[in-house]
C-alpha cells in the first residue's frame, strides 16, 4: 500500500523502516503503538516488542524534553489516528 499522500504517511513509512533496521525511534515506537490497527488495515507491521511502546515512547520524549513530552506525545498519536482513519477509507 503506498500512503505516502495519507496525514502521517511519510512518518508511518520511517517508523516501519526503522523497525525493520531494528531502530527503537520515535517513528518505530508510534507503529508499534497503532500495530494492531495497522495490521487490520494490511500494513504489515514485524511482530516486534509492542510491550509498553506507549511507555518506552514517553519516555524518549520526557528525556528529550520534559516540559513538552506531554504534549508532543499527544501530538504523535495524533497523527497517528489521522493516519489510520485515512487509510481504512482507502483500504
Amino acid at each position: 500500500m503506498n500512503f505516502e499522500h495519507l496525514p502521517g504517511g511519510a512518518l508511518v513509512r520511517q517508523g516501519l523502516e526503522d523497525l525493520a533496521a531494528r531502530r527503537e525511534t520515535d517513528a518505530a515506537l508510534l507503529v508499534l503503538i497503532g500495530a494492531p490497527r495497522l495490521r487490520r488495515i494490511g500494513i504489515d507491521v514485524r511482530d516486534t516488542q509492542e510491550a509498553r511502546a506507549e511507555h518506552r515512547l514517553y519516555g524518549r520524549l520526557a528525556r528529550l524534553d520534559s516540559g513538552a513530552a506531554h504534549s508532543r506525545y499527544n501530538a504523535l498519536i495524533r497523527v497517528l489516528v489521522s493516519f489510520e482513519r485515512a487509510a481504512e477509507c482507502v483500504s
